[in-house]
């Protein structure tokens, strides 16, 4: 007997609906949501109580290496069941979705375990420590038809989707040519490691923080101070200008560089870091445009941005307001204000979500282009070269 063509894709949507139905109970609108949070610092903890403030989640286990921040969670979650390792966390059949908060080299592995394991995914930016990491994870995401939500919360900001609709999607600006943006002074990737951390703790598991990279002894300030080294991340490159370039990739339609270049180094801070404290990216993009990204932790200089260069205007955009100023030299510039942290949406269309299987804002593709643009930048500066690259096929051209 022959199948018709409808009846089948219909037996294939069936099957996706059981698969993922099989991985996780069904969701409905007043059910509360079991949440498990994978690394427990300081973002991790944020990030939960913004969850814990939508009144629709229940935290019922973390994992983390160090048991302090255990205590510290399970005190603000009681009831909440502990774990050092990710993979028991993710034995929990009665868990929904999970928050990843990790040290960045360790979230491309934990995504997909959990992704695999049947959860929906809420995991912090960067997606990815490498560029090849990122089709994998997007992946196991839709072959598990698993939501995966990275927390590049400008997605879901009122104040960025309100510059888009009224800047962008009506092309007030006129022809862009140029995305200036910069974040100088993190204070985040100057962290020094307190007295404690001196002497590992015998409750700190160095050898499973660790995880994927190559063995070294235990040393504080690569544990405190991670982004300061580029075997766990990417420096302010992947932390901060990932946060940027989303929102040109937004604003633009467009993620797909085509070059890239990179200059800087360690000129203040010879503390050991392998990071750049001061640093500048250009990105060129198909559509004759450029990207730039500066940063420095040198004293002195402070503030984060974004600027979009246009024909008819310019647009300035920061987590707190935007102004838009027009061409001509009377202009008089409009500004807006937000009206709070951009976290609290983004979280709250992940949980959107859950609930009906719809795209996140800053769904697991997105995630994975807007972090290759940022490790093209740092590929750039690594290699000490100009970047040819192919966006389709997502490979580096030979020189």
């Amino acid at each position: 007997m022959q199948i018709s063509t409808n009846t089948r894709r219909q037996v294939l949507r069936t099957a996706a609906a059981m698969t993922a139905a099989s991985y996780s109970r069904i969701l409905g609108a007043n059910d509360r949501i079991q949440l498990g949070l994978i690394g427990a610092g300081e973002r991790g903890y944020f990030v939960m109580t913004q969850f814990q403030g939508t009144n629709q989640v229940d935290v019922t286990a973390v994992a983390d290496i160090y048991s302090p921040k255990l205590d510290r969670v399970q005190s603000k979650a009681p009831g909440a069941k502990g774990y050092n390792d990710h993979r028991k966390l993710l034995e929990q059949k009665n868990i929904d979705a999970c928050l990843i908060a990790t040290p960045d080299h360790w979230h491309a592995n934990i995504a997909i375990d959990a992704l695999n394991a049947g959860k929906d995914v809420y995991v912090e930016k960067p997606l990815t420590l490498t560029i090849e990491q990122g089709p994998p994870i997007v992946k196991a995401a839709r072959v598990n038809n698993r939501i995966c939500q990275v927390g590049m919360q400008q997605r879901s900001g009122k104040i960025y989707l309100q510059a888009k609709q009224e800047y962008f999607d009506t092309n007030r600006l006129g022809k862009i040519t140029m995305a200036r943006t910069w974040w100088h002074g993190n204070t985040y990737h100057l962290r020094k490691a307190p007295a404690e951390f001196q002497t590992q703790p015998s409750n700190l598991d160095w050898a499973r923080f660790l995880g994927p990279i190559k063995w070294r002894d235990y040393d504080p300030q690569q544990y405190y101070n991670f982004r300061a080294y580029l075997d766990y991340g990417g420096g302010q490159v992947t932390d901060l200008f990932t946060h940027w370039i989303d929102v040109v990739h937004m604003f633009m339609g467009q993620d797909n560089p085509i070059m890239a270049s990179a200059s800087g180094g360690i000129y203040h801070y010879k503390d050991g870091r392998t990071a750049p404290d001061t640093i500048n990216v250009l990105l060129q993009y198909p559509k004759e445009w450029t990207a730039t990204f500066e940063a420095t932790l040198a004293p002195g200089i402070t503030g984060a941005a974004i600027e979009m260069c246009g024909t008819e205007g310019r647009l300035n955009i920061t987590r707190q307001a935007y102004t838009f100023t027009p061409v001509g030299k009377n202009a008089v510039p409009v500004t807006v204000k937000s009206e709070r942290d951009q976290t609290i949406d983004h979280v709250e269309n992940f949980l959107d979500c859950c609930r009906s299987r719809k795209r996140p804002n800053g769904d697991v593709l997105i995630g994975h282009r807007s972090a290759m643009a940022s490790h093209l930048g740092n590929i750039a500066y690594v290699q000490k070269r100009t970047l040819h690259f192919d966006p389709d096929r997502e490979e580096i051209l030979p020189l």
